[in-house]
Formats: structure tokens, sequence, C-alpha cells
């Protein structure tokens, strides 16, 4: 590990101006801390922003505002998520370990960066992590890999949970530099690769995660789920992953949402077969027509071909299991 300087932020104005600086902010270090023993990121100064305060989950205007700070543990067991936002509790229980829930903190989910083998590989070439290198995993080992909004410079996935629901949910990410504060929905904060793969966000530099908002998600509350296929049953990414919420009303569905994860480089979500579901019947057939839209234009890259079947299962799934009734976490763990 290269040295760096280490420093502890007394207030949020006090972690600006170190982040103005270059510093990178540092609070659970689930997935910093890891990219730097690997050599994948080497910051000269980590700012610990744990003291900044950001760490409460409380009613706003009518939604859920989130802490930064907040860990995800308490995030997923909160009584207002699990009460108002069932399909937030699901998919941050179905991230990661509990211990690793205990320390990860909400903006920290949002800056994971990604899994891919090459990418953390520093002896193989990987235009995420050193730009015009190359992408291997299109010929290589990509059986974790997106079949959606990939570009020729890297076919790289979004490794969280917590984010396919904040995307489902009409989420907003709220953030503050020297320069101000502004506000993000959350459609717009993770970046597809283009031609610029070592961007994961549209995060600006000095700029720092304060909150994240939920508007009220009421008419979703009796009919949301997370499904997410995995290699095993624990601690394990993404093959695919779904967030569905449905309002049904007298046997017809008023509106929905669906998200993917494990599929792209940011949670995907078409608005199209949302806006297909409205005003059906809830069944296998109006669930696979809307997995249709979804997956236009998907491709597998050869190892991950099956992802192109198993996603429009998983829709299918996550659909069937919303329109039944919410089923909220059971047996997990703090």
């Amino acid at each position: 590990m290269n040295p760096f300087t280490f420093t502890q932020a007394s207030d949020v104005d006090a972690a600006l101006a170190r982040l103005a600086s270059g510093a990178r902010p540092i609070a659970g270090g689930t997935n910093l801390l890891d990219l730097m023993k690997e050599g994948v990121m080497r910051p000269g100064e980590l700012v610990d922003i744990n003291g900044l305060g950001l760490d409460t989950v409380e009613e706003a205007n009518g939604g859920l505002r989130l802490g930064a700070l907040a860990r995800n543990a308490d995030t997923a067991y909160h009584p207002l998520v699990r009460e108002r936002y069932p399909l937030l509790s699901a998919a941050i229980l179905a991230g990661a370990s509990p211990q690793l829930r205990n320390m990860a903190t909400n903006g920290g989910n949002l800056l994971q960066r990604t899994r891919c083998y090459y990418f953390y590989d520093v002896g193989t070439p990987c235009n995420k992590r050193e730009p015009g290198t190359g992408c291997p995993a299109k010929d290589g080992l990509n059986r974790l890999h997106a079949i959606l909004g990939t570009s020729e410079h890297c076919i790289a996935t979004h490794p969280s949970d917590m984010c396919v629901a904040l995307r489902a949910l009409d989420s907003v990410v709220h953030v503050r530099s020297q320069r101000g504060e502004r506000d993000i929905p959350f459609a717009d904060f993770h970046r597809l690769p283009g031609d610029r793969p070592e961007l994961d966000n549209t995060l600006e530099p000095g700029e720092l995660i304060t909150h994240i908002t939920l508007p009220d998600a009421a008419r979703f509350r009796a009919h949301s789920a997370y499904i997410k296929v995995r290699e095993r049953l624990s601690y394990a990414f993404a093959l695919v992953s779904v967030a569905a919420a449905l309002d049904i009303q007298s046997g017809t569905i008023r509106a929905a949402r669906i998200a993917l994860g494990g599929v792209a480089h940011k949670p995907w979500r078409v608005e199209e077969a949302e806006e297909a579901l409205v005003g059906k019947t809830p069944g296998l057939e109006t669930f696979g027509a809307a997995a249709d839209i979804v997956l236009r234009g998907a491709k597998g890259h050869g190892q991950n071909d099956f992802k192109l079947t198993l996603a429009r299962n998983t829709i299918e799934q996550a659909l069937t299991t919303a329109a039944r009734g919410t089923e909220y976490a059971k047996g997990e763990q703090r």
C-alpha cells in the first residue's frame, strides 16, 4: 500500500476544504480499503468523515431523508424504512454480509466500484482503471458482466443492491461542495461507460454526498419485491437482481416500477416498460411483455449469454412476487 495522509474532519466545512485539495473521503471503508490494498486506488490523503453528523434517518416532506453516513444495517432496520419502503429494506439486506452492512454507509454504497476481475487485477489492462489500455473482459472472463448499456470500452456492472431500489423509488442524491449545494436525480447519478468508463458517476471534484431523499411511496408499499439471483446464498454480487413495485387497485395495475441490477454499469430502468403495465391485469403474459421492453438491445458477450434469459425470468418472478404482496425480510441477522 502506498503511503498516505490521514486526517479527521471536525465538521462539513472542514471536510469540504480537504476534498477541495484532492483528499478522498472515508467512512466505513468497506470498498475503498480493498481497492487500496490491491493497488487499484492510491489516494494521497484520506479524510475521515464519520464525525460530521450526517447519520440520521428521518421523515422529510412526506418522504424520507437518509443521511449519507447512516450505516446500511441501521437504514434497513429503521422502522420508517421497514414500514414505508420495504423494497429498500429488502434490497439492502440482500447485499454483502451482516458485518459489512454494519460498517458500510449509505453514501459509500452509492460510490461502490465495479467488481470486474480485470479492474481489480493491476497486472491486466482495464479502461476503467487506466483509460486507453483496453477491455479484456469483452473476450475474456465476463460471466458477471453487463448485457445492457455497454460500450466498446467497458462492459462492467455496478455492484450495489441498495442502488437498484433507490433507482426504482425515484430517489434524489444531495451533494455539497465549497461551490454550494446541488440535487442529482438518482437516474442521473451513475453513468454508462461510453468513452469515459473511468467515471462511475456525475459527482464533481470536491463534492460530498450529504443525504438521499425518497418521495412518498405509499402506493407501492403493499406490492413490492426484491429478487436477487446469485451464485451462492450469502455475500455474493448479483448475476441479476430486480426491484419491482406495483400499485394495484381493484385487480388493475395503476403504476409500476422496475429496476435491474447486475446487468449494466448503473441500475437499469426503462420507464416505457412500466407504462406498458398500467391498466393491465397482473399476470405472466403482461409481465413478460414488460420484460421484453426492459431488455431491448440486451447483448451477451459469451460467458454471460445466459443472463439474457435469466434477466427476463427474474423480472417476471419479481413482478409476480410483488403482485402477491410484499414480504418483509425475515431471518436476517445484524
